[in-house]
């Protein structure tokens, strides 16, 4: 890799302390989409509306059958 020449040099003090300002800056970053509903609640929800198709083809079937008077 070839080597890049600055048009600064830099200056390392000998003796004391070494201070350097950090300026803190605004990043941007790519956008996160986050979805509306949660794989574990679609799964949920799904699971209440087969229940709730079971139960309405179970009152169906009873509704079908006729009573017997014993």
């Amino acid at each position: 890799m070839p080597e890049i020449k600055s048009m600064f040099r830099e200056v390392l003090p000998k003796q004391g302390q070494l201070s350097v300002e950090d300026v803190p800056t605004l990043v941007l970053c790519k956008p996160k989409l986050l979805p509306l509903k949660s794989v574990t609640l679609e799964k949920l929800e799904k699971m209440q509306q087969e229940a709730q198709e079971v139960i309405r083809q179970q009152e169906a079937t009873q509704r079908e059958q006729p009573i017997d008077p014993k």
